[in-house]
């Protein structure tokens, strides 16, 4: 028989809770996060029913056309944006996301900044922010560079001012991860960052061990998208 997705939710539970316990963390401050894209309502719904709470989305369309009515199912979702959003999608993407992960330009930070402020009698909506890195240097891979990683997240506080909650990188695909997560760690740590993203289906044990305090993990919870 098939193994359903609420199955291998309490299967990634379970590892995530290991991981930490072998690195001499709380599972608890480790976050885990669905990723729900390209999944529709009835693949969703049954997760959220086992105790799922945090789900990420990488299209703010796609995620706009399913999750409002979820939302309204299920009051205490946190939703977070994973891919990379295009300044004029801002406006959605505030009003809809708990958490943008993926501030990598400086036209997208101002974009934020001045949904934000227009939301002080409007939307009232202040979504927490990641700044994500290109932590592999990978050309297409979105990401601020991460020598200038601490550097913009000063410029998002002062120029624009958002309060960046941590860091988040998706390593090269085909190397080891735990550098790059480590280096993360560290630019985290740099810029005064408790918050730290990274990990996925194939290496979040790894992340953890790195300090990663939530994971992303779709395909070993969902199964493989079509």
């Amino acid at each position: 028989m098939t193994e359903s997705a609420v199955e291998r939710l309490a299967a990634i539970r379970e590892r995530i809770a290991q991981a930490a316990s072998d690195s001499g963390r709380d599972p608890a401050s480790v976050a885990l996060v669905a990723v729900s894209k390209t999944f529709g309502p009835e693949t969703i719904r049954p997760v959220i029913e086992a105790g799922a709470r945090v789900f990420g989305e990488n299209k703010v369309q796609e995620a706009a056309g399913k999750w409002p009515a979820l939302r309204e199912a299920f009051p205490d979702l946190e939703l977070r944006l994973l891919g990379p959003l295009q300044s004029n999608k801002a406006r959605e993407a505030v009003a809809l996301f708990d958490v943008i992960e993926s501030v990598d330009r400086e036209k997208t930070a101002a974009a934020i900044a001045a949904e934000i402020a227009k939301g002080i009698g409007g939307q009232g909506c202040a979504p927490r922010l990641y700044v994500q890195v290109n932590i592999g240097r990978e050309p297409q891979k979105a990401g601020i560079d991460p020598d200038e990683a601490a550097a913009f997240v000063a410029r998002c506080r002062e120029a624009h001012g958002l309060s960046i909650e941590g860091l988040m990188c998706i390593p090269p695909a085909n190397e080891d991860p735990a550098p790059h997560f480590a280096r993360l760690a560290a630019l985290a740590r740099e810029a005064g960052l408790s918050g730290i993203s990274m990990g996925m289906s194939g290496d979040f044990a790894a992340a953890i061990a790195h300090g990663a305090t939530s994971v992303r993990v779709g395909s070993a919870i969902f199964g493989a998208r079509g």
